[in-house]
């Protein structure tokens, strides 16, 4: 693979594939898989791993947000495309592009029927989402006779799905919770097919839930940050490929001598004569200043140079004393051997922080 000449992030698509077969292993034949592709699809490029991912036939996409989901109809994407996250202000939009909304509570129902009735819809596809402990978004138990009633007193929609979230599924400190939460879910699956006498997918499982609960993979399972290569445990990411590796160069090298300061503020004093590198990323790019003096590293030629001083908008600065290096050298932030997980952890973060947070003006080289 090429050094890199620029701040980059290389999209590795044999990863991406690997870990959609290693989660979709884990399902039985009947069950779909929906790809979560939101925030740029995790910090890497939505257009380039939902194109990917609909050649390998995944069933289902979903995104946060309605422009997410116009994004990828517009780059091709054919697949049913779920909006988990619609507002009212979007509707016709969602509708225009052939989207699905996730509807959540009585004023997104009532709004998006009166919307599809609106515009002439027939049996347009909705998903509606139960809240079973997660506490963010979704319909209570006691809402299914309401929702019975306004999807029987209109044609203009369709239940394709009803689902919720798991709130730990990968902490199984609290397995008890989880459990109840399936069974919560399974009592409103059971009494809404009854009272609307339709037979609805059901869904609940994210990346944590498909490996560790396989009981509720359901009709569909949704995975997220285990197809970008994470599985939330150290066993299962042992079986996942990280699908993006972030590299910078070396700008400029200073030497600097004892009690020389380096950085806004002054914030690190060198304790003796010391050499530092200048790195072109910075916490525009999505290296918090959180990472600075000394709480985070980077890779130089397979050793650690810690980040010293405060991070700047565009640049880091790092201590490279015992580091045999030249200006123009390649840096690693992070890649498969030296983890987006492990850089957070060094912030007390988590990989899904850095990874989402990683700026769309850093180029992005996709590795097929």
């Amino acid at each position: 693979m090429p050094k890199a000449q620029e701040t980059c992030l290389e999209i590795d698509l044999k990863a991406l594939e690997h870990n959609f077969k290693h989660l979709k292993s884990k399902l039985n034949p009947h069950t779909r898989f929906l790809a979560v592709v939101k925030a740029f699809a995790y910090g890497s490029d939505a257009e380039v791993i939902a194109n990917h991912l609909q050649k390998l036939d995944v069933d289902y996409f979903a995104v946060a947000y309605t422009t997410e989901g116009i994004a990828l109809r517009n780059a091709g994407i054919t697949k049913p495309i779920m909006v988990l996250h619609p507002l009212p202000v979007h509707f016709e939009d969602i509708i225009e592009r052939c989207l699905e909304p996730a509807l959540y509570n009585a004023k997104v129902l009532n709004e998006f029927i009166a919307k599809a009735e609106a515009l002439n819809q027939k049996a347009y596809p909705v998903h509606i989402k139960f809240n079973t402990g997660l506490n963010r978004l979704g319909f209570w138990e006691n809402d299914v006779d309401f929702i019975a009633s306004k999807v029987s007193e209109s044609e203009s929609i369709t239940v394709r799905s009803i689902f919720s979230h798991l709130a730990a599924s990968e902490d199984l400190n609290e397995k008890e919770f989880t459990l109840k939460q399936i069974e919560d879910f399974k009592a409103i699956a059971e009494e809404f097919s009854k009272k609307t006498n339709t037979n609805p997918w059901l869904h609940l499982c994210n990346t944590s839930g498909t490996i560790n609960y396989p009981e509720a993979h359901l009709d569909m399972v949704r995975c997220g940050i285990g197809l970008y290569g994470f599985g939330n445990d150290k066993n299962e990411n042992k079986h996942l490929k990280p699908i993006a590796t972030l590299k910078s160069v070396i700008s400029q090298i200073h030497l600097i001598e004892p009690n020389e300061t380096v950085g806004y503020n002054r914030a690190y004093s060198a304790k003796s004569y010391e050499k530092t590198a200048t790195i072109p990323i910075g916490h525009a790019d999505g290296i918090g200043r959180q990472y600075g003096n000394e709480k985070g590293y980077i890779i130089i030629n397979g050793k650690k140079a810690p980040i010293i001083g405060n991070v700047c908008m565009d640049m880091i600065m790092v201590n490279i004393t015992n580091i045999e290096c030249r200006e123009g050298d390649e840096v690693i932030i992070f890649n498969g051997e030296h983890s987006a997980e492990d850089f957070a952890s060094q912030a007390n973060t988590i990989s899904y922080e850095i990874i989402t947070a990683i700026s769309q003006r850093i180029k992005r080289i996709v590795i097929a």
